[in-house]
């Protein structure tokens, strides 16, 4: 699917400022999105909106369907009456510069346990009846999904396959006590994902009128502790006990002499396909409900995947494993219809991988950071750009501009300074400009090099653990020119209608 020539600012909604500790869905959400009205952007692409996982990362979620309950506007929830003005006093360890996820964590959880049970003694009817229809039309995950995050936290969070073996089966008679056992919290669950699924609805509808599409972002695997492994094991790849025989990751790249080992359970390709890959059918129709444009995160892994060995501690002794490839993306175009889907074409991409994303006319990805390590013939230097690409100065898994540059070879240097005529004094809007002039239907820019902020702010380093996903920006640190650049390169390069 061709995209229109557009502009847009890649930034996750916690790294937005905001006074409980993270950003969220709040007042300071609806001024980003005027901020990319007056630069004449017309996309906001976030980071997956699922909950977080090990090291504080949205690509390790413990559901596929549900959203990050702590992105919820606890303002909103004042005003709604279900929190006191006292409930929001600041407590210690919130940050304005980064989200301290120690202190961020049990505040807004505390916080949503206190508006939950308000609402459930003093809820109005209507409130109730929205409650309960949101509940209705979100059931095929939500009810799993609510008696998971309950049994979790009974059991001390330990993976579900040590729960009680009718638990971790899925026993009738063991699932319909745990239910009856577990009823306020299962409803706890509920609350929380409605009043996220209507503030994010509410944002969303904010930037569609304002001419602002989001791109959303769907990891290509879930995390073995998630809801929906849980509840299908059939279609992953488990022994007798529920726990992965392999798991997924990259090999050595770029990022990781040792590779990456991401851990996530790998699919039963056959099994999905009994069925015409309804799970995924599913799960794209559920995201396409809370954003206008997916990129699927790796997609090569449709074509093959890496498989590495649960037993092994790094990714290097993995091996190349066949994906489902057109036939999963015929089931879910059949289903659902031509959808606008960017396709994450990074790493290892070999001719199959680029006639997949062809065949259905999926956008990929050019990093221009990558452009300068070989010569001329690099697909990621502008000249050999195609319109059916979405171009980044980076992502969200590389440095900051300023950071790359600062750390860059000699020959990426001097190629660099080169093929941009520059002396590489301003470089983030340098590699700003450059990716505006492609002739590449839609261009990305990370906040942070719109800041022309240095390495210490970028979002995440692949491969390492801990430390990453806590970037917040300061409105103290956006100046006029910032968006007046912007919409002038739109202008001049026909991003704008």
């Amino acid at each position: 699917m061709r995209f229109p020539r557009a502009s847009g600012v890649l930034l996750h909604p916690t790294s937005l400022p905001g006074p409980h500790g993270s950003g969220d869905f709040g007042t300071d959400a609806y001024r980003f999105v005027d901020w990319l009205v007056t630069g004449g952007q017309k996309l906001w692409q976030i980071l997956p909106l699922g909950g977080i996982g090990p090291g504080n990362s949205p690509y390790m979620s413990s559901s596929a369907f549900a959203g990050n309950v702590l992105l919820i506007d606890l303002t909103e929830l004042q005003q709604q009456g279900w929190l006191a003005a006292a409930d929001l006093a600041p407590a210690a360890g919130l940050q304005a510069a980064r989200v301290n996820f120690a202190a961020v964590v049990p505040y807004r959880m505390q916080r949503l346990a206190l508006a939950a049970a308000r609402f459930a003694t003093g809820a109005s009817e209507a409130q109730r009846s929205e409650f309960e229809a949101f509940c209705a039309a979100q059931q095929n995950w939500l009810d799993d999904y609510a008696l998971f995050m309950a049994l979790a936290e009974a059991n001390d969070w330990r993976d579900w396959c040590d729960w009680s073996p009718g638990l971790a089966r899925r026993d009738i008679d063991a699932l319909a006590a745990a239910r009856a056992e577990h009823v306020e919290r299962v409803e706890f669950w509920q609350f929380v994902q409605w009043s996220f699924f209507r503030q994010w609805l509410k944002l969303k509808a904010y930037a569609n009128q304002h001419g602002v599409q989001i791109i959303g972002d769907t990891p290509i695997f879930i995390a073995h502790q998630s809801a929906e492994v849980w509840a299908n094991q059939a279609l992953f790849d488990l022994d007798a006990g529920g726990r992965p025989t392999v798991v997924a990751g990259v090999p050595p790249d770029f990022f990781s002499a040792t590779g990456q080992r991401w851990g996530n359970p790998l699919y039963r390709w056959a099994e999905h396909a009994k069925d015409d890959y309804a799970w995924w059918v599913e799960r794209v129709r559920r995201t396409f409900e809370l954003v206008d444009i997916v990129r699927i995160d790796h997609f090569r892994g449709f074509v093959g995947h890496w498989e590495i060995p649960a037993s092994e501690p790094t990714a290097v002794k993995g091996r190349w494993m066949p994906g489902p490839g057109e036939a999963l993306f015929k089931a879910i175009a059949a289903a659902l219809g031509p959808m606008p889907i960017i396709a994450e074409d990074l790493g290892v991409i070999t001719p199959e991988v680029d006639a997949l994303r062809k065949q259905f006319a999926f956008p990929g990805m050019r990093i221009l950071q990558f452009a300068f390590q070989n010569d001329a013939s690099d697909r990621f230097l502008p000249h050999n750009h195609a319109p059916d690409t979405v171009v980044y100065t980076g992502t969200h898994d590389n440095d900051t501009v300023a950071g790359w540059w600062h750390n860059a070879t000699d020959h990426e240097r001097h190629f660099a300074r080169g093929y941009l005529a520059t002396d590489g004094h301003d470089m983030p809007w340098t590699m700003i400009r450059a990716a505006c002039a492609s002739v590449a239907d839609t261009v990305v820019h990370p906040l942070q090099d719109v800041l022309c902020l240095p390495g210490e702010h970028r979002m995440n380093f692949p491969g390492k653990a801990s430390g990453w996903w806590e970037w917040r920006f300061e409105w103290s640190q956006i100046h006029h020119w910032h968006a007046h650049r912007l919409a002038e390169f739109c202008r001049l390069y026909g991003r704008v209608p």
